[in-house]
């Protein structure tokens, strides 16, 4: 692992590995209302049952968040796991009308919360485009 990716992978890290393990326990209540969130996305997860979607999301996030921790994970692999998951993020903030103004681009109040994972995605490029360097 290269120097300057330890801050950026331990900040990205740390902070979707908790989120991953607070959903373990989700409930179904929860778990529906972060399913409908990301259908607005990814359609496809309406199908999955909400208690479901609430374990596959903290397993997703539990795996990526430990990957970005591991030092000897490339990190041009853990940016592109990155750049998957805060895409899917911003598709969801950029889906769902309540989330920007009327310019379809400036976050609400509603959309602020997700409309700043944008910097994952920056780390997430930065992560591999400079992961192909030698330390």
């Amino acid at each position: 692992m290269i120097a300057s990716h330890i801050p950026l992978r331990f900040s990205t890290g740390a902070f979707i590995l908790n989120s991953g393990l607070t959903k373990r326990n989700i409930d179904r209540d929860s778990a529906g209302y972060l399913q409908g969130m990301a259908a607005n996305a990814f359609p496809q997860v309406k199908q999955l049952d909400p208690e479901k979607f609430g374990k596959v999301l903290s397993a997703v996030e539990t795996g990526l968040g430990a990957a970005l921790l591991l030092p000897f994970v490339p990190s041009r692999l853990v940016g592109l796991g990155l750049a998957a998951f805060s895409g899917g993020l911003l598709a969801m903030y950029f889906r769902t009308p309540e989330m920007t103004e009327d310019d379809d681009v400036r976050p609400s109040q509603q959309g602020t919360p997700v409309a700043k994972d944008v910097w994952m995605f920056g780390i997430a490029l930065a992560l591999i485009i400079d992961g192909g360097r030698r330390k």
